[in-house]
């Protein structure tokens, strides 16, 4: 990585640029306007006691004071599996997002690299993701593997 480059942890201060790179993140794979609307109060609202409480955590990489990447992660409390059968826990990142103007420059693998060292430190053996189509080929050349895991959304109206 570029010297002029600091990657650094999050902190609750960074609840603003977390919140503004997953509405870029998701609004870049399609994710319609209305729909990233609709999210921004509740998830704020969500990220705000995670941020205080470390319980969501990352980092960001700065250039020239002016953060230009950043990645969150969270240790989530998952049964033991045949995919990690005996930890009850599973590393889960999100929010991976790189500035336009600063991609293609290994900071998304930078990124990355510091997440997979965490959850060693915090003997997680297994972590998972959901990759945008753009950030597949970035995920897979670095060792990642597609899951079978399916969605539906019910229609619960509140």
């Amino acid at each position: 990585m570029d010297p002029a480059l600091v990657l650094r942890p999050l902190d609750a201060g960074d609840l603003d640029l977390i919140c503004t790179h997953r509405r870029l993140m998701f609004g870049e794979s399609g994710r319609p306007a209305e729909v990233l609307a609709a999210m921004a109060d509740p998830f704020r609202a969500w990220l705000t006691p995670r941020l205080a409480d470390g319980s969501y955590f990352g980092w960001a990489i700065e250039s020239g004071g002016d953060v230009v990447a950043g990645l969150g992660m969270m240790v989530i409390d998952w049964p033991p599996h045949p995919s990690h059968p005996t930890d009850g826990r599973r590393g889960y990142i999100l929010n991976v997002f790189v500035d336009p103007l600063h991609r293609g420059r290994g900071l998304a693998k930078r990124l990355m690299a510091e997440a997979e060292a965490e959850a060693e430190r915090r003997g997680l053996s297994y972590l998972i993701l959901h990759a945008t189509k753009a950030g597949r080929p970035l995920y897979e050349g670095l060792g990642w593997d597609a899951t079978s895991e399916m969605a539906k959304l019910l229609p619960i109206s509140r």
